[in-house]
């Protein structure tokens, strides 16, 4: 048998909020055959490509612990620095710096309900590391 993931679903005090800030932050889209709205208790984002969904779901409860799943960003285009400047200007929480001396690792940022997401050495840093 063979698995694929349909999305990644993401517990939500406010569905419509995380969709709005995450569609920001990584460029997805919401399905225009289905929009969000602000009362919608799931609301999905779709990858440019169509390849990846992210569904937000109301549920009651508060984040209290550490994310046992989250993401790891790279950009693509731009460094990790310009990256996670670009994210604190919309609104995301800086959790730690997990940067080597080599200018490779990492920054921990948290989305505006605590979800905790890395941004990665920029895909043009890599490069230029060779």
């Amino acid at each position: 048998m063979t698995l694929r993931i349909s999305h990644t679903s993401i517990d939500s005090r406010n569905a419509y909020e995380q969709s709005v800030w995450w569609s920001q932050a990584i460029g997805y889209a919401e399905d225009p055959d289905d929009p969000n709205e602000p009362d919608h208790e799931e609301c999905m984002i779709i990858s440019p490509d169509g390849g990846h969904k992210v569904l937000f779901i109301d549920v009651p409860e508060e984040k209290t612990i550490k994310n046992r799943l989250h993401f790891d960003l790279r950009p693509t285009d731009t460094t990790r620095a310009a990256e996670v400047e670009r994210l604190i200007g919309l609104g995301a929480g800086h959790r730690g710096d997990f940067i080597r001396p080599d200018g490779t690792g990492w920054v921990t940022l948290a989305d505006p309900e605590g979800n905790e997401f890395c941004i990665l050495t920029g895909q043009p840093e890599l490069d230029a590391l060779g």
